[in-house]
C-alpha cells in the first residue's frame, strides 16, 4: 500500500505548479488551467486523507468539488470567449479595463 505522504507530496507539487502557472503566465486560458490544476491538487489531498481515515466523506466532498469545477469551467470559458470577442486578445495585461 502506498503511504499517504506520497499523495500529499504530489498534491503539494501540483498545487505549487498551479500557483506558479497562474502568476507567471499572462494568458487567460493558461491561468484558467492553472486554477483547475490547483483544484485537482486539493481533490487529491482530500481523497488521500479520507482514505487514511477510512471514511467515504472525502469522496463525497470531492464529488461536489468536481461538480463545482465543471460549472466553473463552463462559465469561465464562456467569459473568456466573450472577452476575446470584445477585445480580440486574451492577454491579461491587455485586458486591464473591462468597460465597454
Amino acid at each position: 500500500m502506498t503511504p499517504i505522504s506520497y499523495y500529499v507530496i504530489l498534491s503539494v507539487i501540483l498545487f505549487v505548479l498551479g500557483i506558479i502557472g497562474f502568476f507567471v503566465k499572462k494568458d487567460l486560458i493558461t491561468q484558467f488551467l492553472s486554477i483547475e490544476i490547483m483544484l485537482n491538487a486539493a481533490n487529491l489531498a482530500i481523497i488521500a486523507f479520507a482514505k487514511a481515515a477510512g471514511s467515504l466523506d472525502g469522496q463525497i466532498i470531492v464529488f461536489f468539488v468536481i461538480t463545482v469545477a465543471a460549472a466553473e469551467a463552463a462559465i469561465g470559458l464562456a467569459i473568456i470567449l466573450m472577452i476575446y470577442r470584445k477585445k480580440k486578445t486574451i492577454k491579461t495585461e491587455d485586458i486591464h479595463l473591462l468597460k465597454g
